[in-house]
C-alpha cells in the first residue's frame, strides 16, 4: 500500500523527545483496514518513507485513533525541515517497507 498525504512537523517533548508527522484521518482508515497484517506487535506498523528527496525506514504506531510517522534528526536536517512545516510525506506500507 502507498499512501501520500502533506501534514505538520510537530515535537513530542516526553520522556524520549521526538519529531513527528500525524497520518489524516482518512489515510488511518486506509492503514487500518490492513493493520492486522502488517503490525508487528504493539501496533507499530513498519514503512519506507520519503519527504522530498530523502527516503527511510521507520515504522507508524497508532496514538488516540490515528498514525504517527516518526521524523529523525537526519530526515529534518537533510531536507531543512524545522517544527511548524507543512510536509508532504510518500509512505510504502509493509513488512518490506
Amino acid at each position: 500500500m502507498n499512501i501520500e498525504f502533506s501534514g505538520e512537523l510537530w515535537f513530542w517533548r516526553g520522556p524520549a523527545p521526538w519529531h513527528f508527522i500525524t497520518v489524516p484521518d482518512e489515510e488511518c482508515q486506509d492503514v487500518e483496514a490492513i493493520a492486522a497484517s502488517v503490525s508487528y506487535g504493539w501496533g507499530m506498523i513498519p514503512v519506507t518513507a520519503q519527504i522530498r528527496e530523502t527516503r527511510w525506514q521507520t515504522s507508524m504506531f497508532p496514538k488516540d485513533g490515528r498514525y504517527l510517522v516518526p521524523v529523525k534528526a537526519g530526515v529534518r536536517k537533510a531536507e531543512g525541515l524545522d517544527v511548524g512545516d507543512i510536509v508532504t510525506v510518500r509512505l510504502t506500507v509493509g513488512p518490506c517497507g
